[in-house]
């Protein structure tokens, strides 16, 4: 039969049944019912409101005027190309907490995937459960104890003889991140060299800017500069990296010597070897990691004392006391950090009022029905620190510094969430607590100090940062 003599409707049938599954789907969208709010912009969305409530040090600002202006904690947005909803308030924490790998997963916007690259933050699954449990071993209290506390305290105690004894005044934030910056190269890589941790430094602070970013890779964008300060970075880490496996192969350095022969030397279960490049942006998020949130709440934490003189005296006291009980030259232990609450509420209260994260991301692995709201799979979800941590209704007089919130049991779960929840709860955490508090250890019991700039602006670029490096004015205490 040739095509002439087929009856018509063999054709209109498939086209009507087509129309008809279309309007029965555009119908069914429309009952949808999804979150209040606006995709903005094309392309753009409303990332611009997004990373200008940032530069003011307002980030929770882009999520409360939109929680106010839709009468509802759950809205919609589009930010960095992305369909986005914001589940307001401590519920909302709950539920992306506790639905890890089950209706959410972790998800990072496209300039945080390109700079960091594969690797244990951006990994999901079963790949990421591999990954946290090759490096559980160097963040444990045994690993604290027998190999980071000595060397911080060393690291710090030739810090503040270098860039801060015999000065009458300095900026805080440059130096302090010098220290937890040298602090990371010397635990996790074994490097020492102050010339090459200048460097490496210099080049991450150009990668940082790049990472909450509009994703354009055009010559002057702040995206585009991270690219190219990240594959520098890439490059010097990479021959670190082929140097210790030399140094290895000849028996020239352990497999327990840091965190990077660690990664060079053990197989996950299956007895695989990481990848060079694997190894690599493991690496490069840990310097990441391991010293910028440090970095930014340690000088907070300097700024906060200044204005509360009452508070400086409390945490000064109970340092006097653990050093007293030490002997000369006699470093500290891992009791002795457990005995600093006091300071580890100051600094507690210090991340609530500013959160050094001003939050994270994660995307929906299947439909999700939420209060009555229906979020498909695919779309994206933004949590936002200083939401709850900021909330009077949840920290009365929220604005204000009172280290007694963290005392006893402590706020309730899932309002204060500056290193995330759940199974993905920041790996970091007992490092970065273990590193402030040697620090504080060494600093308090040897100045006291003013603010220069009092009411100096922070802004989130993309973590709080005084705009002026908070520059103070030292007092060596007499003995």
């Amino acid at each position: 039969m040739s095509t002439m003599e087929i009856p018509a409707y063999v054709f209109t049938v498939p086209i009507l049944v087509m129309i008809i599954l279309l309007l029965v789907r555009k119908n069914k969208t429309k009952t949808l019912n999804h979150p209040p709010g606006s995709y903005g912009w094309p392309f753009l969305g409303e990332t611009l409101d997004f990373l200008k409530a940032n530069k003011e040090g307002k980030p929770e600002k882009f999520v409360k005027e939109r929680i106010e202006k839709y009468k509802s904690k759950i809205f919609k947005t589009s930010l960095m190309g992305e369909t986005m909803v914001v589940l307001g308030g401590t519920s909302g924490n709950k539920f992306l907490f506790s639905n890890e790998n089950k209706q959410v997963t972790i998800w990072w916007p496209v300039t945080v995937r390109k700079l960091l690259g594969p690797g244990l933050v951006t990994s999901v699954g079963e790949e990421a459960k591999i990954m946290r449990k090759m490096l559980s071993s160097f963040i444990s209290p045994d690993a604290f104890s027998r190999l980071y506390i000595k060397a911080m305290e060393v690291v710090g105690h030739h810090h503040f003889e270098n860039y801060w004894q015999g000065k009458e005044k300095v900026k805080v934030f440059p130096l302090v991140k010098l220290y937890t910056f040298k602090v990371a190269c010397q635990l996790f890589m074994s490097i020492e060299d102050n010339n090459e941790i200048e460097r490496l430094s210099a080049e991450f602070n150009i990668f940082l800017k790049g990472l909450i970013s509009i994703p354009l890779n055009l010559p002057g964008t702040a995206f585009y500069k991270a690219m190219r300060g990240t594959t520098a970075i890439r490059k010097e880490l990479l021959q670190f990296v082929r140097k210790r496996k030399e140094a290895l192969e000849h028996k020239i350095s352990s497999p327990s010597q840091d965190i990077l022969s660690h990664l060079l030397s053990c197989p996950d279960e299956d007895g695989k070897f990481m990848s060079e490049l694997l190894i690599v942006n493991n690496i490069l998020l840990l310097l990441f990691a391991g010293h910028d949130t440090s970095s930014v709440t340690l000088t907070l934490l300097i700024k906060r004392l200044a204005e509360h003189p009452q508070v400086y005296q409390n945490v000064l006291k109970e340092h006097i006391e653990i050093a007293s009980a030490k002997k000369d030259g006699e470093f500290l232990s891992w009791d002795d950090i457990q005995k600093m609450k006091c300071s580890w509420n100051v600094i507690s209260e210090v991340m609530r009022l500013t959160p050094p994260i001003m939050g994270a991301y994660r995307e929906a692995i299947v439909d999700i029905n939420y209060e009555g709201y229906h979020i498909p799979k695919g779309w994206k979800f933004y949590w936002n620190t200083a939401l709850t941590s900021l909330d009077p209704e949840i920290f009365p007089n929220a604005t204000s510094l009172e280290p007694s919130r963290f005392e006893g049991a402590g706020p309730t779960p899932y309002t204060y969430v500056p290193f995330g929840g759940g199974p993905r709860m920041c790996i970091g955490k007992e490092f970065a607590r273990l590193e402030m508090l040697v620090f504080l250890h060494i600093l308090i019991r040897k100045f006291s100090w003013k603010l220069c700039v009092p009411n100096e602006r922070i802004i989130y670029d993309p973590m709080p940062t005084p705009v002026e490096g908070l520059p103070v004015s030292l007092q060596p205490h007499s003995s």
